[in-house]
């Protein structure tokens, strides 16, 4: 009996994108080649500094790791425009041009979201038949398997023909990157009700009502977005943007008018005391970190963004994202997908 080997995986990271840099993003690394022996890892960025934080971990040389140096940094507010013509040297264009050079199989950032969708856009076109990217992320549901929602903030304004695409993607990504056979597809509306929405969001749902090749179940609305009906939950990104922060804020609120309460009052305290094993599980199931990184699909390629403020673990998770994107070879199966749909349309 042969046992099959894990094929070899060589990444790109953005070490220098979001709020914390290589503070962040080498203890990520770190974790994820101890995590996968078949990783290997392309750090780009500032590389006294990555040197320097690699030492700082007693992990400098090593075999799994190489370096790339960037002479500038896309900043947070940097303009995506600007960033596109100013930044060619930034450890994000290192990063992007790596995989269009096929020198990787994707990239990781954490930095400037408009800047990146910029940047990728530029430099790996998109795949026939797709118009425009979207941002697509998985998120906890009642029933345990993700439900992934796009666009969640790549294109603001979507006609009937983007949503429909974004469909057809987010149905192979629910089907590839988590094994979900025959995935349900929903549009995020104002109601479940035909004759309620945009005249884009209805004629989309004719679209994906006449194509057998996408299990489409109609419209939902925003409180049966974790509920698990959906598998895939399809809107523009303006929607999808504020959808996915208004959901980030209440459970915010809720976590700390729980940890108010249990301060106010010492039987509640004591109560708190014998519960928390299970309020950390709970937190853990639903825990932003384990969720973090969006894929931007649609590319030539696999770009995965990370939250700007994400943690080392958060970071990890994103790493984690684009290595199952590369074993289940996503873009060539969104590009498959969307021949065969796109042929059974005309």
């Amino acid at each position: 009996m042969h046992l099959v080997q894990p094929i070899k995986i060589k990444l790109a990271l953005d070490m220098m994108g979001g709020d914390h840099g290589p503070l962040t993003t080498i203890p990520a690394a770190l974790a994820a080649i101890s995590e996968f022996p078949q990783l290997n890892l392309v750090l780009c960025g500032d590389i006294d500094m990555l040197q320097q934080q690699l030492l700082f971990h007693n992990n400098f040389p090593h075999p799994q790791l190489s370096l790339v140096a960037s002479n500038n940094d896309v900043g947070m507010a940097d303009k995506p425009s600007v960033a596109l013509r100013n930044k060619r040297e930034s450890s994000m264009r290192r990063a992007l041009d790596l995989v269009e050079q096929e020198q990787v199989q994707a990239c990781v950032s954490a930095g400037n979201t408009g800047a990146l969708i910029a940047m990728a856009h530029y430099v790996l076109k998109m795949l026939n038949g797709v118009e425009r990217p979207a941002l697509i992320s998985g998120l906890p549901s009642c029933k345990g398997n993700p439900v992934y929602m796009l666009d969640l903030g790549a294109t603001v304004n979507s006609d009937a023909d983007t949503l429909f695409q974004f469909a057809v993607m987010g149905a192979v990504m629910a089907e590839e990157v988590v094994g979900i056979n025959n995935p349900k597809v929903a549009l995020l509306n104002m109601g479940e009700e035909e004759i309620k929405g945009s005249d884009q969001i209805k004629r989309a749902s004719q679209l994906l009502t006449s194509c057998n090749d996408i299990n489409y179940i109609g419209y939902i609305e925003g409180d049966d977005i974790f509920s698990g009906k959906a598998d895939v939950i399809v809107c523009d990104g303006f929607v999808g943007n504020v959808a996915l922060k208004t959901c980030e804020g209440v459970a915010k609120l809720i976590l700390r008018r729980f940890e108010t309460s249990l301060r106010q009052k010492v039987s509640a305290q004591f109560f708190g005391w014998l519960l928390k094993p299970f309020i950390k599980s709970l937190y853990q199931g639903v825990n932003p970190d384990h969720y973090n990184g969006a894929s931007l699909i649609g590319l030539r390629g696999i770009v995965v963004k990370s939250h700007g403020n994400a943690t080392k673990d958060a970071f990890l998770s994103a790493i984690r994202q684009a290595v199952r994107e590369v074993e289940r070879q996503v873009p060539a199966k969104i590009k498959d997908r969307l021949e065969h749909v796109l042929i059974d349309k005309a």
